[in-house]
C-alpha cells in the first residue's frame, strides 16, 4: 500500500512511531501542504493521513478526494472543527453535551453585550494554534486583552463549575484513549497531559458519538466533568496524541483498513 502524509511535521511523534510501522511493509510519503492543490501528485496515494488545517492543506486535502483517494480527516470534517460557532450547532443540533455558545464579531463587543451571564471563557471563534481561549470573572478583564485580542471575533461559554481538570479523550478508528491536563483556565493550568484516565461509564462511548455527528476518524474531544455530568467544550481534529500507548499502532491499522476498503 501507499499511505501519503499531509503535514509539514513528518517528525510529529505520532506521524513518526506510524510511518515506522508502516514502512517496512508499506511506502509512505510525505506532502508538504504549502503548495496547496499543486503538491498533488500525479498517481494518488491508497490513503492520505491529513494532520494540518491551513487553507492550503485542506486545497491540497479536496484535491486529492477529487481524485479518488481516501483523507483522514476528510477536508470537510476537519473545517467543522474550525469554526467553533458551528461546532456548537452541530455538537447541540445532534444532542451532545456541549457547552452552549453565543458568537460576537469582535471580542470588545462583550462590554456591552446583554445577558452575559459572569464568569464566562472567551474563545477564538476560528481555532488555531496560539488562539485566545481565557476565563474571564467580568467586563473588567477585557481591558488587558483589548489591544492585541479587541478585534479577534469570538465566542462565549458560561464558565462551568468543575474539578479544574481537563479530560482529554482521543479516537482512533474506533479506539479511544484519554488522559488528563490540569485546565489552563484553573489554576497551575497547562500542566502536561497525565492518563491514561479512568472513564467514567458512557464517556467512550460519548467520544465515538462526536466522531460520527462530526465526520471525524482522527480526533480529540475535550470534556470536562459538571455536576450534571460530562460537558464537551472543544472537538479537534487529527491531535497531536502524544505519550498514549498503542496510538501509533491504531492509525496504522486504520490507514491499512481504509485503504483496503478504498481498493475494494
Amino acid at each position: 500500500m501507499r499511505i501519503g502524509l499531509i503535514t509539514p511535521d513528518p517528525g510529529h511523534p505520532l506521524l513518526a512511531a506510524t510511518a515506522a510501522l508502516l514502512g517496512g511493509r508499506h511506502e509512505v510519503e510525505v506532502l508538504h501542504p504549502g503548495a496547496g492543490a499543486a503538491a498533488a501528485p500525479a498517481a494518488a496515494a491508497d490513503v492520505y493521513l491529513l494532520k494540518a488545517r491551513t487553507p492550503a492543506a485542506l486545497e491540497l486535502a479536496r484535491a486529492l478526494e477529487g481524485a479518488g483517494a481516501p483523507v483522514l480527516n476528510s477536508a470537510a470534517a476537519t473545517e467543522r472543527c474550525q469554526d467553533r460557532t458551528g461546532m456548537a450547532e452541530l455538537a447541540l443540533g445532534a444532542g451532545l453535551p456541549f457547552a452552549a455558545t453565543r458568537t460576537f464579531a469582535a471580542l470588545s463587543l462583550l462590554g456591552s453585550a446583554e445577558g452575559l451571564g459572569w464568569p464566562l471563557v472567551a474563545k477564538s471563534r476560528r481555532s488555531r494554534k496560539d488562539d485566545l481561549v481565557v476565563r474571564l470573572e467580568g467586563p473588567g478583564g477585557l481591558r488587558e486583552l483589548e489591544p492585541r485580542w479587541g478585534a479577534e471575533p469570538v465566542i462565549t461559554q458560561a464558565f462551568a463549575p468543575n474539578d479544574g481538570w481537563d479530560h482529554k479523550l482521543w479516537v482512533v478508528g474506533d479506539e479511544v484513549f484519554a488522559g488528563l491536563r490540569r485546565s489552563e483556565l484553573a489554576d497551575g493550568g497547562g500542566e502536561p497531559a497525565r492518563g491514561p484516565d479512568r472513564l467514567p461509564d458512557g464517556w467512550a462511548a460519548l467520544a465515538l458519538r462526536v466522531g460520527e455527528v462530526f465526520g471525524l476518524d482522527v480526533y480529540g474531544v475535550d470534556v470536562i466533568a459538571t455536576g450534571d455530568g460530562p460537558l464537551i467544550v472543544d472537538v479537534n481534529a487529527f491531535p497531536g496524541i502524544r505519550g498514549q500507548a498503542g496510538a501509533p499502532e491504531a492509525l496504522a491499522a486504520l490507514a491499512l483498513r481504509r485503504a483496503a476498503t478504498a481498493a475494494r
